[in-house]
């Protein structure tokens, strides 16, 4: 089973090689056969091990058993589903992971993991092991993979660590074959036939242990899947969906109540909905469950509803429009309160130790290092590009869709008609980053600051009390009025720019 990364479509193939699409409320909408690497060999030679769409949503690749990977084009509803690719193996394909735009990460039963561009249409060994490997599995940014190997072997694998540090190849070795595979934020979920279910940290030591040898009730662990968020993994068995949360505060996974289904029989397929709202579970007779996933809905100003699939990630949906945004701590910070601000267009949140910011237009989310304030904070949304935060006699700006907060000066005059900023509104020849803030200092004084460089251009001296100012749409001239209601066009030559 396989979920696309946009939400909208839910894959499934069945023992008899034919991929089912359904739309993510789980309605039926087209279907297409696979084919056999070798059509003399017959359609029934081959079992589909894996499957995962492509980041764009636009195509899905099948892994077989007959050493073989396809591509499809899979369009629209109703349209020809199209090979677009496909990689010819020395042996049966395992599984499988689309990590980026190109580039499809594979493993074999020879115990090879590969890589499959699909702009070349040609593969390359990554690393190469002597056992089968069993499971195959990615962190939560995409750019870190897991393989596990049928000698209990777990092997790690960056293609960008992303400034963590961790070490690549061996990783551990697990006490029997690592089917249940899952890489949450702070720790890898390890689980196989042994009826334990081990928990270890980023450099392979156990964390922790949870033996469900005694139980008589448990069988082997066959699956894991990792939430979007990194916070829950869950884990499949004989009838039961064993749950489990990270506690930050606490640094260790904790037990939720177990899912039991009588006559569920055993999980072959989990898949989480890439928003984290829904879980899937694919079972060994034909069935196939869809899973709520929420802590906690709620209806904001009959307008929005905000789901809470976990601790750090919020879904908002516009009751009018049906469109969602996914507001998600990249750290894994507890989300407080959503509020939508700014007729209704704009998101904020706080978390421990961050700001999150959305714009719901233009689907633009901001997460910035942010300390507690009380939420007193101020917040004006009359510039479409930027967020402007007054706090403490200080005033932050935030360019939506950047995690790092453009600039912070301090100015006690919080009315945004005293304050202008400009970035890259009409592109100039030579000039790459244009980013511009006028502010007031005092009552009669103006300071102009470049955000790019992160200093003072230069500060106006007037002989009254301004009480309005504007930069033009390149930041090269400024207009300001007094009280007295004069206009004053300040030309750039007096900062000495070009």
């Amino acid at each position: 089973m396989a979920w696309a990364p946009n939400n909208t479509k839910f894959a499934v193939c069945t023992i008899d090689r034919v991929v089912i699409l359904y739309d993510e409320q789980g309605e039926k909408k087209d279907r297409f056969t696979t084919k056999p690497a070798d059509p003399k060999y017959g359609k029934k030679t081959y079992v589909v091990k894996s499957m995962a769409f492509s980041p764009d949503s636009t195509k899905i690749a099948v892994a077989q058993t007959d050493n073989i990977i396809y591509v499809y084009k899979i369009g629209e509803e109703g349209d020809k589903k199209v090979i677009c690719n496909k990689f010819i193996q020395t042996s049966a394909v395992t599984c499988l992971v689309w990590t980026s735009e190109h580039a499809i990460i594979f493993g074999l039963a020879e115990g090879k993991v590969r890589q499959a561009n699909t702009k070349t249409s040609k593969s390359s060994t990554i690393y190469g092991t002597d056992s089968y490997v069993v499971s195959l599995t990615t962190n939560v940014s995409g750019k870190g993979i897991l393989s596990g190997h049928a000698d209990g072997t777990v092997v790690r694998y960056f293609v960008d660590d992303e400034g963590s540090g961790e070490s690549q190849g061996k990783l551990l070795t697990h006490a029997c074959p690592p089917y249940a595979l899952a890489w949450g934020t702070n720790s890898i979920i390890v689980a196989g036939c042994d009826k334990k279910i081990v928990a270890y940290g980023k450099e392979g030591h156990v964390l922790q242990t949870f033996d469900y040898s005694r139980d008589r009730s448990e069988k082997e662990f066959t699956v894991a899947a990792c939430s979007p968020s990194g916070q829950s993994i869950v884990v499949g068995s004989y009838d039961r969906l064993r749950v489990f949360n990270w506690s930050p505060r606490k640094g260790v996974w904790d037990e939720a109540s177990p899912k039991e289904i009588p006559n569920l029989y055993t999980i072959t397929a989990l898949s989480w909905k890439k928003d984290g709202s829904r879980l899937s579970v694919g079972t060994l007779c034909g069935g196939v469950e869809l899973f709520d996933c929420c802590l906690r809905r709620s209806i904001y100003k009959n307008k929005f509803e905000m789901t809470y699939v976990g601790l750090s990630q919020v879904i908002v949906k516009n009751l009018s429009t049906g469109t969602r945004v996914v507001l998600k701590s990249q750290y894994g910070y507890e989300i407080d309160e959503v509020k939508v601000m700014g007729k209704d267009r704009y998101l904020v949140a706080h978390t421990s130790d961050t700001l999150l910011l959305g714009d719901l237009v233009f689907n633009k989310l901001s997460e910035v290092a942010w300390q507690g304030s009380g939420g007193n904070e101020k917040f004006f949304f009359e510039n479409e590009t930027v967020c402007m935060i007054f706090n403490a006699g200080e005033l932050a700006l935030v360019e939506y869709g950047s995690n790092e907060i453009l600039g912070s000066v301090r100015t006690e005059f919080m009315n945004p008609h005293l304050i202008s900023v400009r970035l890259n509104e009409r592109r100039q020849r030579g000039v790459e980053d244009n980013k511009k803030l006028a502010y007031l200092i005092d009552i009669k004084t103006i300071a102009i600051v470049d955000l790019v460089g992160g200093y003072n251009l230069g500060t106006i001296s007037h002989d009254s009390k301004i009480d309005w100012l504007e930069l033009n749409e390149t930041g090269r001239k400024l207009l300001f009025r007094d009280k007295k209601l004069r206009v004053r066009d300040f030309l750039p030559k007096l900062l000495g720019w070009p």
